[in-house]
């Protein structure tokens, strides 16, 4: 395609045909020469804002766009209003290619009942995939918002779901000519179909009335979100590793790719500090939602992590695991 901001005609076809959510609290939405969205909200409430950018993937990047940013709102008590979208795309892209990336798009708004507000979408030289950046836009009652800073000592660290659902679910779409050496096809499409779960949303719901602070994992994994909750919050905390739930086909891409895979992006996956960890676990296990209690927080500023009883300071968070994948040493 042509460098420079989409057509007219290709902006109607390929994106605004796609998009059908609205919400009653936007006053202004998407459209040809509209720069700004406007919105209201009611007495009490206040905006939540989060800015993501999708990067390490290709064929899901519309799915996981919408899925990173909303979980980063609910993970702060807020309801997703709407997404600022804003596509740089290569040069060698399709029409079609940007036809499905925004009914992704629309298809996961529509689930959590989430409007496009507007964006940009350009084809530029200066990239070789697709990049999208997402900002999102929540409301929340002012006196319900929850911080990454507010977890407190002596409380239970709870994890949802399992750690590294994200990453695998990446790999196993990005790699899958590679991996079918090793692994049979069921197991890569179920690994694919990890990507399915990734919303936090529902969690958010049930555990914002027990959450002194709620995290979503997403880049550097459990180890990077038990690092800035302690920083954010100045708390130690203390885990153990044998209780950090992982899914057997992590295990394995990550035993097959040298990978950490508590170092690996785990949207699906939200850390939750509460002075309730077995209520909070029993009713989300109720709810359908697998949690379970890794550890605790503390009042030194020491982040320790035990496996098999014996105690090692945790790290600083590094580059993530995944973009290891796409290293001359990892291509096989």
């Amino acid at each position: 395609m042509k460098i420079g901001k989409l057509s007219e005609s290709a902006l109607q076809k390929v994106v605004f045909e796609q998009l059908h959510t609205r919400r009653d609290e936007v006053l202004v939405g998407p459209g040809i020469g509209e720069d700004c969205a406007a919105l209201k909200l009611q007495e009490g409430e206040v905006f939540v804002t989060s800015t993501d950018p999708i990067t390490g993937t290709v064929k899901e990047i519309g799915r996981l766009a919408v899925h990173v940013t909303a979980n980063d709102l609910a993970s702060a008590g807020a309801e997703t209003i709407g997404l600022m979208v804003t596509a740089l795309l290569p040069p060698m892209i399709k029409e079609a290619q940007i036809k499905k990336m925004m009914q992704q798009i629309n298809a996961e708004c529509e689930k959590l009942n989430i409007m496009v507000l507007g964006g940009h979408t350009e084809i530029i030289a200066a990239v070789t995939q697709p990049v999208l950046s997402v900002t999102g836009i929540g409301k929340v009652k002012e006196d319900e918002l929850i911080l990454s800073s507010g977890a407190k000592p002596g409380q239970d660290i709870v994890v949802t779901k399992y750690l590294g659902m994200e990453g695998t679910g990446i790999i196993a779409n990005e790699k899958e000519d590679e991996l079918k050496e090793w692994f049979s096809d069921t197991f890569i499409d179920d690994a694919k179909a990890f990507l399915e779960d990734i919303s936090v949303v529902p969690e958010g719901l049930i555990a914002r009335k027990y959450a002194s602070c709620m995290h979503d994992i997403t880049e550097s994994g459990v180890y990077g979100a038990l690092w800035e909750i302690s920083k954010a919050s100045g708390v130690g905390v203390e885990v153990c590793i044998e209780d950090i739930p992982l899914r057997q086909h992590t295990i394995e891409f990550c035993e097959r790719y040298d990978l950490n895979p508590y170092q690996l992006i785990s949207s699906g996956s939200m850390l939750i500090t509460t002075d309730h960890g077995r209520t909070l676990v029993n009713e989300l296990e109720q709810a359908g939602i697998k949690a379970t209690i890794i550890g605790h927080t503390t009042d030194s500023r020491d982040k320790v992590i035990y496996r098999q009883g014996k105690a090692a300071n945790l790290e600083a968070p590094r580059q993530d695991e995944l973009y290891k994948i796409y290293s001359e040493n990892n291509r096989r």
